[in-house]
């Protein structure tokens, strides 16, 4: 198969693709007829979706929504890096692609990374990122303020995509530690596709970027 999946505009995929990707991301294997298939050990989907159009699109079901570990936004590029886009283009360049990692080094990477920082059930990251989450919910949130602007809040599963995120990203900044700053960068991608807004808050225009904001503001840091 793959190790790494792109689903360009996942929105425009029918209800049965759907549920094949699905499959995919929570069984880690696919069926085809009467037989299953397992996938790689190292795989990945990474998808695109167009946030304007909505002609020919259908609504994710919020249980693949929630198998994606991070929601990033892609703003408009930069002036140079919009140049050479069209440079590239007007030139019909031909891309050139080079290997950074073999599949074996970035699990091997990703063993290391578990192994230099492990995320016990003790541990102030796993604490700290658990009670973010909490937060979100409009039952347990810890200020009345989310109680009107979320219908759902995040599930068990950002809980631990946000500690998983957070120890890679300060491996990334080359911090011997994960620390809080770590924890609340990361809690924005992974928890904005999450957060189900209520009917009031999209109204208003209400960002999930600031639902989120407000959560962090409320929950106390670590040491």
């Amino acid at each position: 198969f793959t190790n790494l999946l792109l689903a360009d505009e996942i929105n425009r995929a029918p209800a049965k693709v759907q549920s094949a990707l699905l499959e995919a991301m929570q069984e880690r294997q696919i069926t085809i007829g009467r037989s299953s298939y397992p996938l790689e050990k190292l795989f990945f989907v990474l998808a695109t979706q167009n946030p304007i159009e909505v002609t020919g699109t259908y609504l994710l079901p919020e249980a693949e929504v929630d198998r994606f570990m991070l929601k990033l936004r892609v703003r408009y590029p930069s002036y140079s890096e919009e140049r050479k886009i069209t440079e590239r283009q007007v030139m019909d360049e031909e891309p050139e692609v080079k290997a950074v990692f073999s599949p074996k080094e970035i699990l091997d990477l990703r063993h290391y990374i578990a192994k230099r920082t492990p995320l016990r059930d003790d541990s102030p990251i796993v604490k700290y990122s658990t009670r973010i989450v909490r937060a979100t919910r409009p039952e347990e949130g810890t200020d009345g303020f989310i109680k009107g602007l979320a219908l759902y809040g995040a599930s068990p599963r950002a809980s631990i995509s946000l500690a998983k995120a957070a120890r890679a990203y300060s491996f990334i900044k080359g911090d011997d530690t994960v620390l809080p700053e770590h924890v609340q960068a990361m809690a924005y991608p992974v928890l904005r596709h999450r957060i189900i807004l209520t009917h009031e808050a999209e109204s208003r225009g209400v960002d999930p970027d600031e639902v989120i904001r407000d959560v962090l503001e409320s929950v106390p840091r670590f040491e």
